[in-house]
């Protein structure tokens, strides 16, 4: 479903959304991509962030069981 919507955008970013425009191209469908391409970046930065918050929770009993592995593989 699209949705119409007026927007009103400075001349240096007008010039940007032409510059990343694509052979055939419309301003909207470059302006559609950009955004779709931005908030898809932005989900992926977030779902990282997320998990290095999740491994670093559990650092400490990562890296505790890093190094009693180590040590082990040293005695064998």
């Amino acid at each position: 479903m699209k949705l119409k919507a007026s927007l009103v955008l400075s001349e240096d970013v007008v010039a940007g959304v032409k510059r990343s425009a694509r052979r055939g191209e419309s301003r909207s469908e470059t302006v559609n991509r950009l955004l779709r391409e931005h908030l898809a970046g932005e989900a992926v930065q977030a779902a990282r962030a997320r998990e290095v918050k999740q491994i670093n929770r559990h650092a400490d009993v990562l890296n505790r069981e890093t190094a009693d592995v180590l040590a082990y593989q040293g005695e064998v």
